[in-house]
């Protein structure tokens, strides 16, 4: 990684922790008295994760899944795979799949009609950057934190081949190292 990586700011920390309280929340308000399981899709869930559960005011169970449909590249290659299946048992109660970006929503779609076919007894979506724009396939997703046009976006978690995830905002990549 270069010294000076060719990135511009498009959320502030302070954005996004405001964020991450008005999603928890909203959460905290749609699952009152229940004790859903917050399902991280790894990598990129981690930072948004881990802040997301310490402002909900309720109990909770953690679990992740691993899927990969980026491998290297900047754009999708349109095919899911589990890598790690969840490890609590899904039937009968509620789960919020909290995850990193949404974009073509391949990944997502899958991911919510396996998991349905545990039979939860509700199955939600929480993402912290939607690029809507790009979307491939019709999903819904309930907690938005921001909605972005295009463009690559590392820090808080998300990465470019394993990179940037440690900055504390979301930036764009202008440059990226394949010379894209």
């Amino acid at each position: 990684m270069a010294d000076n990586p060719p990135i511009k700011i498009v959320f502030s920390p302070e954005a996004i922790q405001r964020r991450v309280r008005e999603l928890a929340e909203q959460i905290t308000t749609d699952f009152a008295g229940q004790e859903p399981i917050m399902l991280g899709v790894l990598k990129g869930c981690f930072i948004f994760l881990s802040d997301l559960v310490r402002q909900v005011d309720f109990p909770l169970e953690v679990d992740f899944v691993r899927l990969a449909s980026y491998g290297s590249s900047t754009t999708s290659s349109g095919r899911v795979h589990l890598i790690k299946a969840p490890e609590l048992p899904i039937k009968g109660r509620p789960v919020v799949v909290v995850e990193d970006i949404i974009d073509t929503g391949v990944t997502l779609k899958w991911l919510r009609e396996y998991l349905e076919s545990m039979e939860p007894s509700t199955v939600r979506l929480c993402v912290l950057v939607d690029k809507a724009e790009r979307r491939e396939v019709e999903v819904e997703v309930e907690y938005v934190g921001f909605k972005v046009p295009d463009g690559f976006l590392v820090g808080y978690g998300l990465d470019f081949d394993e990179q940037y995830r440690f900055l504390p905002g979301i930036y764009e990549l202008t440059q990226h190292e394949d010379g894209q």
